[in-house]
Formats: structure tokens, sequence, C-alpha cells
């Protein structure tokens, strides 16, 4: 009795495992190939819309420039506890002159990222004790703080005495 009953218990669990991993999708599918099908000088941003949908961001700094994204993840092996693992990584970049003709196209996957460099240089403060900014505003502070300068008049009183 007890075998059938390991074996019904294991059949239970094995039945309830999937094989296949679940795999999260973001962003446009299939973009290295669909990327493809887009030639420069020649594609508008109709045709872009049509083939890649509505693009992932606009840069801020240029209308001209529209990045996709497709991202896949899926969870890591049972020695890293299930967290969730990037597998694929793309990015297309497209740069479009002022008529909507497609004049750049970059495409970056995981390999490519992993060898961009990100500069780690740190801004320094430009406001240091001595520099003239501080000064004013700490005496604006000092200012608020005590307008009628009542303080300082009790420290000379304290210190005279």
């Amino acid at each position: 009795m007890s075998k059938i009953l390991y074996i019904i218990l294991i059949s239970f669990i094995v039945s309830n495992c999937s094989f296949k991993p679940v795999v999260k999708h973001h962003g446009v599918p299939f973009l290295e190939k669909k990327q493809s099908k887009l030639i420069v000088n020649k594609s508008n941003k109709n045709d872009i819309k049509v083939i890649l949908g509505n693009p992932s961001t606009i840069s801020k700094f240029d209308n001209d420039v529209w990045i996709f994204i497709e991202r896949k993840q899926t969870q890591s092996k049972i020695k890293n506890l299930g967290k969730m693992e990037i597998f694929t990584n793309n990015v297309l970049v497209l740069e479009l002159d002022n008529y909507g003709i497609l004049k750049k196209k970059d495409f970056y996957n995981k390999d490519d990222m992993e060898k961009i460099e990100i500069v780690e240089t740190i801004t320094k403060n430009k406001y240091q004790k001595d520099a003239f900014i501080y000064n004013f505003l700490s005496s604006m502070r000092q200012r608020v703080n005590d307008p009628l300068g009542v303080r300082a008049k009790k420290r000379k009183e304290i210190s005279q005495r």
C-alpha cells in the first residue's frame, strides 16, 4: 500500500512540474528579424510604425531618434533560487531626418551591451565654503533664523561678563 502511495505522490509532483521554462516578454517581439526589413534611406516613419509599432521611447533631446526594446526573462536554475535571468536584451536605435526618412539604424544585442563602457567620473560640488554663493546663503540663513540680531547681542553680553 505504501508503494502505491509513493507512486501516486511522485506522479502528482511530476505532473505539476513544467519542463518548458516560463518566459516573460517585454517590448517588441522578434526585434532582430523585424529590423532587417527596415532599409536605410528608403523606409519612413509610417513603414517603421507598420513593421515595429510605436517606439518604446523617443529621444527627449532630439525628436528624430526612436528607440525600440525587446527583453526576455526566464527563471534561472535551482542554484540561483529561481531569480529572473535575462537571456535576450535587444535595443534598436533609429535616427530619422526632418522628412521622416530613416538615416541611421543601430542594433545592439546582449553581447554588444556588455562591451559598452560606462564612465564612472563623479561631478564635483561647485559650492565650497570659500565661494561667494556659500557665504551669501549662510548669511541669509542667519538672518532668517535671527532677523533682529537678538541672539548675537546676547552672545556678546555673555562673553563680556
